[in-house]
């Protein structure tokens, strides 16, 4: 989530959601961005991380775990509105 956008989110959300864990930075990725570089240590090949992202920075975030090292593809649920990349370790 883009720093800016956190007093959009919904109360049950921004009220009780640690501030880390939203604010993205600037463009809404700086956590990904961390998870990205930092997960290869943690998984072995194989393995998989799945995040949840919003459908216009899904593209991007993908292409960060590709840069890392990862096999990355999109899933969408439309009956939740909700979109993940799932990012999974090629080689450790």
């Amino acid at each position: 989530m883009p720093t800016d956008a956190i007093g959009t989110m919904p109360p049950e959300a921004r009220d009780h959601e640690h501030r880390v864990a939203l604010d993205g930075g600037a463009d809404g990725l700086d956590v990904h961005r961390r998870i990205a570089a930092g997960a290869a240590s943690w998984l072995r090949p194989g393995g998989a991380v799945v995040i949840e992202v919003s459908g216009a920075q899904a593209p991007v975030s993908a292409g960060l775990f590709r840069a890392a090292g990862f096999a990355a593809e999109l899933a969408r649920d439309d009956e939740v509105d909700g979109t993940c990349v799932v990012a999974t370790l090629l080689t450790a």
